[in-house]
């Protein structure tokens, strides 16, 4: 009896289902994704044998580094920002509108006396680049802004979130010492004497 012959078809695979899944986690990423904020001044930390990393929610970190030891504060969470520059308002006589409110709600760092940062507020994003920030005012005898910055935000972190801020410094490693003990003297007068020093994870050596 003769054999029945079958005939040979090219085998189809139906990709759109792959497809699919490989764009929603593309979606997925591209919005869950956090851009990375450039510091407005370089501040080449030191190296560390250790590493621990350091959480992206409720942290202040204090940034110092140039010639004459800029200091710069940044705090996370936008509600958390409106609430603290409400507070140092009120405490500087300083009135922001909503608009003012919103704008540096989503700004990520800053390093600006409070008797210019109505006009900082409301630079243009090419502006702010541009801007030499002065740095913020930490004099210990006369006024202390940075003590209030960030005294206001862990009360703010608390009332909102009920959470105490953690706080980390990320200090140039050329920087002088007494600039850096002068912001610890300023957590330590806030009862705050535990915070993470920022550092670069140093290499083991070849043997």
């Amino acid at each position: 009896m003769p054999r029945v012959k079958v005939a040979r078809k090219s085998t189809f695979i139906d990709m759109t289902a792959m497809c699919d899944v490989a764009f929603l986690l593309l979606t997925f990423f591209i919005l869950t994704a956090k851009p990375r904020v450039e510091d407005p001044i370089k501040a080449e930390v030191p190296a560390s044998s250790k590493m621990k990393t350091v959480p992206e929610e409720n942290l202040g970190m204090i940034t110092i580094g140039g010639k004459d030891g800029k200091v710069f504060y940044s705090v996370t969470g936008s509600d958390v920002r409106a609430e603290t520059l409400k507070a140092m308002g009120e405490k500087y006589n300083v009135q922001f509108t909503p608009a003012e409110q919103f704008k540096f709600s989503n700004t990520e760092i800053f390093g600006v006396p409070m008797a210019q940062l109505k006009a900082f507020i409301n630079m243009s994003e090419d502006e702010r680049k541009a801007y030499a920030q002065p740095g913020i005012p930490t004099d210990t005898t006369n006024n202390n802004e940075l003590s209030n910055w960030i005294l206001t935000s862990r009360k703010a972190n608390k009332g909102l979130h009920g959470l105490d801020l953690d706080i980390a410094i990320k200090g140039d490693k050329k920087e002088q010492y007494p600039v850096i003990s002068q912001v610890i003297n300023v957590l330590e007068k806030q009862k705050k004497f535990k915070f993470s020093l920022i550092t670069d994870l140093k290499t083991a050596p070849k043997k």
